[in-house]
């Protein structure tokens, strides 16, 4: 199944996470108007685009207006239209807008063969206050998982963990 979306404006680019702590589920979200995609992703996926859009943001201009808040918010249900594989960054000068192409994970068939068929893709045109307002937002979502082990620097599930430096 192939999916391809493409946002010149976009109202909102967004992350967010589904369950507890733990067992959470990372998605990212794409909306203008009526139209709205998801994609599965991971908690490192979404810190890498974070370190990246921080880095090219510190060499432009400061945004001069952000988006409210409700829209960084995951609109539901999350339906997502694929997993999240390879991501592509960068900024276009003429349109001041930073790109982000998200791309589906290839998947394989028990004898390692690329099934083929699948071919997602999503490219966005951010503005600089829209990635800032993600990076603020995508920063508070990833903090607001498991708390690190003082000690080992593990994350510490709600029943605890078997700490390898207390044990």
């Amino acid at each position: 199944m192939s999916v391809f979306y493409e946002f010149e404006d976009v109202d909102a680019f967004t992350t967010g996470a589904i369950g507890q702590p733990g067992a959470r589920t990372f998605f990212l979200q794409a909306r203008h108007g009526r139209s709205r995609v998801a994609v599965k992703c991971e908690k490192q996926q979404v810190t890498a685009i974070v370190d990246y859009l921080r880095r090219v943001l510190n060499d432009l201009p400061p945004p001069e207006d952000k988006p409210m808040a409700g829209a960084l918010e995951l609109a539901q249900p999350v339906d997502q239209a694929f997993v999240l594989g390879p991501i592509g960054l960068g900024y276009d000068r003429s349109s001041d807008r930073l790109i982000v192409q998200l791309e589906e994970i290839s998947s394989f068939d028990e004898d390692g063969e690329e099934i083929e068929g699948r071919d997602g893709h999503i490219r966005l045109y951010v503005t600089r206050a829209q990635a800032a307002s993600f990076c603020e937002h995508a920063a508070k979502v990833v903090a607001a998982g498991r708390p690190d082990c003082q000690w080992c620097s593990y994350p510490i599930d709600p029943d605890g963990h078997p700490c390898p430096r207390m044990n």
